[in-house]
């Protein structure tokens, strides 16, 4: 009877579930039941149901997680109750990631190729970040306000890693996340997308996490 807990890997706005694709056959080889589901990042509340944008969806879990024993964050928003990404992104300039946002006529913000590959996912391979661009997710603006209720990591305990190179979220941000969650924190040298650049780094963290509450 295999008694490792399941891993869901919540993937964040600009990306899919195959932004996970290294980190989910490490895992798998060690025994875990790994399930990465896509979301269509219309709005966060079909997007909970469906189960991150940057950690938003795990977070907006709140206490309707009876089955969550952990979380874990890679270089994520970690909301409180309140809190709006929208607000906390006008609080300071615009990152090199996010800068450029192509708005369509849905409502849907894209990042333009040069900001994809250079900033976003600057650490990755080349041809491996122009396919994450060519499959990148699109984010409804309209999540961009909706404000956080009691957020997932006030009754669970929390990891949080911190992408020291991370040109979509200020690392300096991560940290105070990390702090007032009181997470479990790594840092490694990566940009926003550690899970790709950094795969044996994040499967650590989670493995520590697993070990932790089972």
């Amino acid at each position: 009877m295999n008694t490792l807990p399941n891993i869901v890997l919540v993937h964040g706005a600009w990306a899919d579930g195959s932004c996970w694709t290294k980190v989910i056959k490490q895992l798998q080889s060690r025994g875990y039941n790994v399930t990465a589901p896509q979301f269509p990042e219309a709005s966060l509340a079909d997007d909970v149901a469906g189960h991150s944008y940057g950690g938003q969806i795990m977070t907006a879990l709140g206490t309707n997680a009876p089955h969550a024993i952990a979380l874990v964050y890679i270089a994520a928003f970690g909301l409180d109750e309140g809190e709006s990404i929208g607000a906390l992104l006008a609080s300071g300039p615009p990152t090199p990631a996010l800068a450029n946002l192509d708005i369509d006529e849905q409502g849907f913000a894209w990042l333009p190729k040069d900001d994809f590959v250079n900033h976003f996912a600057a650490d990755v391979d080349a041809a491996d970040a122009d396919a994450m661009f060519a499959v990148q997710q699109p984010l409804s603006t309209s999540t961009l306000g909706d404000v956080m209720a009691t957020p997932a990591w006030k009754s669970l305990p929390t990891w949080y890693m911190v992408a020291e190179k991370d040109e979509a979220i200020p690392p300096e941000a991560e940290h105070s996340f990390a702090k007032r969650m009181g997470a479990t924190t790594v840092a490694v040298p990566s940009s926003h997308v550690a899970m790709v650049s950094h795969p044996d780094e994040v499967v650590a963290l989670i493995e520590s996490a697993a070990a932790s509450v089972s």
